[in-house]
């Protein structure tokens, strides 16, 4: 994470109304507590009213707020249960980004609704995705966005195992399960992977560019020609 976007983050948290300790920025942020009272300091010392010391603990002071926010109650429960589903199913960059956004998302509601976000009985289980697959969810994610090829070890529905290069398309979520459209190399062909069938991912050090024939567009053109494409689970790839 970049600095500046840090100290952004430290002002979202510490808006909240609450004493906020130096350990639990430093946690949120993946950062040591000196890095977090030297932000701090430096953000004190641009004028920005935070109260507090070291030991103790930090808050914004009254009035620093940005105007409130007026969702309704039914935009709240929904963007509360979104983050939850992303805190539990998505990349663990994806979920840190969720508990982020809760925190900015209660710093400017009007006060007769701060507490709507802990008053929204909607869970999730947080055991569906492993650590791995979080992992690779991340990874493919951005991959997507800078559209760099990745090399992934893959198992069919069989136990069958191949290595091959793909160019990643987009992401579907099922569920329980994800899967990922790419274009295939080794096939010459659209394919979908289910994640947790893929044992590794890295990066294979060089980009692509679009190309007729061999973008989402394309692909969803094939699913509506023919029944041999899909991106469910049960149309993974099989070869």
């Amino acid at each position: 994470m970049r600095r500046a976007d840090r100290l952004f983050q430290i002002v979202q948290h510490l808006r909240g109304g609450r004493l906020v300790t130096a350990q639990k920025l430093g946690t949120w942020l993946e950062v040591s507590e000196r890095t977090i009272y030297r932000d701090i300091a430096d953000l004190q010392s641009t004028g920005v009213p935070i109260d507090g010391e070291a030991g103790v603990g930090y808050m914004m002071r009254e009035g620093f707020d940005l105007p409130p926010l007026m969702f309704t109650r039914d935009e709240i429960v929904a963007l509360v249960a979104g983050a939850r589903m992303v805190r539990a199913f998505g990349g663990a960059a994806m979920a840190r980004a969720a508990d982020e956004a809760l925190v900015k998302i209660g710093a400017v509601l009007p006060e007769t609704e701060k507490d709507r976000i802990a008053r929204t009985e909607i869970h999730t289980p947080m055991w569906v995705v492993s650590d791995a697959a979080r992992e690779a969810i991340d990874l493919i994610e951005r991959a997507v966005e800078k559209r760099q090829v990745l090399t992934i070890d893959y198992s069919d529905e069989a136990g069958r195992g191949t290595a091959r290069d793909i160019r990643p398309l987009g992401l579907w979520f099922w569920g329980k399960v994800w899967t990922l459209v790419a274009w295939c190399e080794m096939r010459d062909d659209f394919r979908a992977f289910r994640i947790d069938r893929i044992a590794s991912v890295v990066i294979a050090g060089r980009t692509f560019k679009p190309e007729r024939g061999k973008q989402l567009a394309d692909f969803y053109r094939a699913v509506e020609r023919s029944e041999d494409y899909g991106m469910a689970p049960d149309r993974a790839a099989r070869t």
